[in-house]
């Protein structure tokens, strides 16, 4: 793969470059909307790519489980399976070693979980791991890990240091296919000295890319940024850095400030099947009273087809009506909010304007 960043900016934590994938291009920074079991919920392939997205993200462990690997691999791979014809970086399992905690036990083969679906009992280990996302034909693969959570022992999250330099080790001698892209997982807690041992092991690997997992697990925003601020260092500029499941859009901005430049997270696609919708001055709330006689839109400024075409006080009625429209009106609105803020940053970061876009992103968005 390769990672195409602007030198010219070398000067600053931020920057843009280009990832060059088997399925395509994208535009970095860059955030990826969820697309756990190959459905962006309420979503056609259609409706994700009319909102600007170059790139989604699945999960292994929820395809594993249902439909299977090797029935997407004999229907052509998940990209032919889902008919999305752009990038598509698949999660190993590691998160759900954090998630589903109560259903799985750690050993240093691998993950014993069990199905959260039929209680079936199912081996992960991060030759497995390879082996599903190889089927399912992902552009960027993602290493099985120890996700620990928050607040967490000191010796729990040195065992899982260790055991995921260990599986990094063993997920680089299972790949086989070469068109397929293989990232690292930072991991290491809160802890300075254990993230800096883990990032050394993996850098020490002939990765394309490295993550950083193990945060939005709970821990507050200014411990988050603390930790982005020891590690991102450490990842050489040459390779895409990768911050895992961190989505609110004020984190968003301040990690790209920071160097950062892949995001994903559920926010967009949950908070719109809950009724809340992003604007440029903070989030509303579409079930408000207040919202029952409103003509604009929900974003007067939004190109989205949402806000192109219907009310914020039709968008109210189907949501109070418990119409499914709804669901798909608002997370069109709330995805195209994510990649309209990525694609501004990535122009003002090339224009040389990114502090005032940052000035004014706070002076007007209400997160509180």
């Amino acid at each position: 793969m390769n990672y195409n960043y602007n030198p010219q900016l070398s000067a600053q934590p931020f920057r843009t470059g280009e990832l060059s994938l088997s399925h395509g291009r994208v535009k970095t920074p860059c955030f990826m909307p969820v697309g756990t079991l190959a459905s962006v919920k309420a979503l056609s392939p259609q409706d994700i790519a009319e909102t600007g997205t170059d790139i989604i993200l699945a999960n292994a462990y929820h395809l594993y489980l249902r439909p299977g690997h090797e029935l997407i691999r004999r229907l052509g791979g998940l990209h032919n399976f889902m008919k999305w014809n752009k990038p598509i970086l698949t999660d190993s399992g590691g998160f759900q070693v954090y998630s589903l905690s109560k259903l799985r036990q750690i050993t240093e083969d691998g993950v014993r979980f069990q199905s959260h679906i039929d209680g079936s009992c199912h081996n992960f280990t991060p030759e497995k791991v390879i082996e599903i996302q190889e089927a399912l034909g992902s552009d960027i693969m993602m290493c099985l890990d120890w996700c620990a959570g928050y607040p967490a022992d000191k010796k729990e999250i040195e065992l899982s240091v260790k055991i995921t330099a260990q599986w990094a080790k063993r997920s680089i001698e299972a790949k086989k296919r070469g068109d397929l892209r293989l990232f690292g997982i930072i991991q290491g807690g809160m802890f300075k000295e254990l993230r800096e041992q883990s990032a050394y092991e993996l850098l020490d690997l002939p990765f394309d890319g490295y993550a950083i997992g193990g945060l939005s697990v709970g821990e507050p925003q200014e411990l988050m940024l603390k930790v982005l601020e020891e590690v991102i260092p450490l990842i050489p500029e040459r390779y895409p850095r990768y911050l895992m499941g961190v989505g609110r859009p004020e984190d968003i901005v301040e990690a790209v400030s920071m160097g950062i430049d892949m995001f994903d997270c559920v926010i967009p696609t949950r908070n719109a099947r809950n009724g809340m919708a992003f604007t440029r001055y903070g989030h509303i709330n579409v079930k408000k009273s207040s919202y029952k006689y409103t003509e604009e839109p929900i974003d007067d400024k939004c190109s989205c087809y949402t806000c192109r075409h219907f009310s914020l006080s039709y968008i109210r009625h189907l949501y109070r009506s418990r119409e499914l429209l709804s669901y798909r009106l608002l997370t069109i609105h709330n995805i195209h909010y994510y990649q309209e803020l990525m694609a501004n940053m990535r122009m003002a970061i090339a224009s040389g304007t990114f502090w005032d876009f940052k000035r004014n992103f706070y002076k007007l968005y209400s997160y509180k």
